[in-house]
C-alpha cells in the first residue's frame, strides 16, 4: 500500500468521518431518548454543541493540554485513513492506540484530581480491550492471508465464517471502545458519571470540541472494523456489512440503556477472559487446522 493511497484515504476520512460520526451521535441521542420515553434533541444537536464549544474562549489550565489532544485527533484521523484506504489493519490498531495514549497524557497534564482519576480509568480501559483488538488483527491475518484491509475484497467468503468467535469477542470490547455502559468508566456523555466529566473535566472550548470530533471519528473507524468481517469478493457483501453495522450499533445503544456501570475490576477481568476464550482459542484452532 503506497503512501499516496494512505494520504488520499486520510484526507477522505478527515472529511467524511466527522460528518458520519456527527450523524451517528445525533441518531444515538434520538434512539436513547425514545428508549427512555423522551422526544430527544434534534439530529444535528452534536454539531450545534461542537460549534458552541469552538466559539468559546480558550480557558485551558495549560498550553500542553490542547497540543496533546490535537495529536490524539491527528492520529485518530491517520488510523482511519490507513484502514479505509485498504492499508495495514495492525498499523491502524497501533496508531489508534497511540491516539488513546495522547488522550490520557492530556488529562494527566491538567493535574486535576478528577481528570487524573479519569485518566487512570482510561488506562485501565486500554488495558482491558487491547488484547482482544490485537487478537482480532492476528486472526484477520490468519483468515485473510494479509493484514491489508483491502484483502477482504479478494476472498471467496467473509472472514467471519472462520473467526466468528473472534468477532463475538470484538463485540464485547466494542462496548468499551464506544464508551457505552456498563463500561463507560472514564468518560460518559450522560449525567450519571460521578467524576463530573471524568477524563475531560478540565477540558473546554476548542479542546473539548476536538475531543468530541475525535470520538465521532473513532466510532466510524470501529464500526468499519465490524463491517470488515462481512465483506468478500461479492459487491453485495458491502450492503450486508452496512446492515450488520446498523444492527451492532443499535445493540450497543440498547446495552448502554439497560445495563448499570460495573467496577473496573469486573471490566478488566471479563475483557481478559473474553480475549482468552474468544481470541486465543480461535487463533489456536486456526493454527491447528
Amino acid at each position: 500500500m503506497s503512501l499516496l493511497f494512505v494520504f488520499i484515504g486520510t484526507l477522505a476520512f478527515t472529511i467524511a468521518a466527522p460528518v458520519l460520526g456527527c450523524l451517528l451521535a445525533g441518531l444515538d441521542r434520538k434512539i436513547t431518548a425514545r428508549m427512555q420515553g423522551r422526544v430527544g434533541p434534534p439530529l444535528l444537536q452534536p454539531y450545534y454543541d461542537v460549534r458552541k464549544l469552538i466559539e468559546k474562549d480558550n480557558v485551558s489550565v495549560n498550553s500542553t493540554e490542547g497540543t496533546y489532544i490535537t495529536c490524539a485527533l491527528v492520529f485518530t484521523l491517520l488510523a482511519g485513513g490507513i484502514f479505509y484506504s485498504g492499508g495495514n489493519l495492525l498499523m491502524s490498531v497501533f496508531v489508534i492506540t497511540l491516539s488513546g495514549l495522547f488522550f490520557i497524557v492530556a488529562a494527566y497534564s491538567t493535574r486535576s484530581p478528577y481528570a487524573e482519576i479519569g485518566a487512570n480509568r482510561e488506562t485501565l480501559q486500554v488495558m482491558a480491550y487491547e488484547p482482544m483488538v490485537l487478537f482480532m488483527a492476528v486472526a484477520f491475518y490468519m483468515a485473510a492471508g494479509t493484514f491489508d484491509s483491502a484483502g477482504v475484497f479478494a476472498l471467496d467468503a467473509p472472514v467471519v465464517s472462520s473467526i466468528w468467535l473472534v468477532f463475538l469477542g470484538f463485540l464485547f470490547i466494542l462496548t468499551i471502545k464506544l464508551r457505552k455502559s456498563p463500561f463507560d468508566l472514564s468518560y460518559s456523555h450522560h449525567a450519571h458519571q460521578e467524576l463530573v466529566k471524568g477524563i475531560t473535566t478540565e477540558m473546554s472550548g476548542k479542546t473539548l470540541a476536538k475531543v468530541e470530533v475525535m470520538h465521532w471519528c473513532e466510532n466510524v473507524l470501529f464500526l468499519g472494523w465490524v463491517g470488515m468481517f462481512f465483506v468478500w469478493a461479492n459487491p453485495v457483501s458491502i450492503v450486508l456489512a452496512l446492515v450488520v453495522i446498523a444492527l451492532v450499533y443499535f445493540l450497543e445503544i440498547w446495552i448502554d440503556n439497560n445495563f448499570a456501570r460495573v467496577k473496573w475490576q469486573a471490566m478488566l477481568s471479563s475483557a481478559w477472559i473474553v480475549a482468552f476464550v474468544a481470541g486465543f482459542v480461535n487463533i489456536a484452532v486456526l493454527a491447528y487446522l
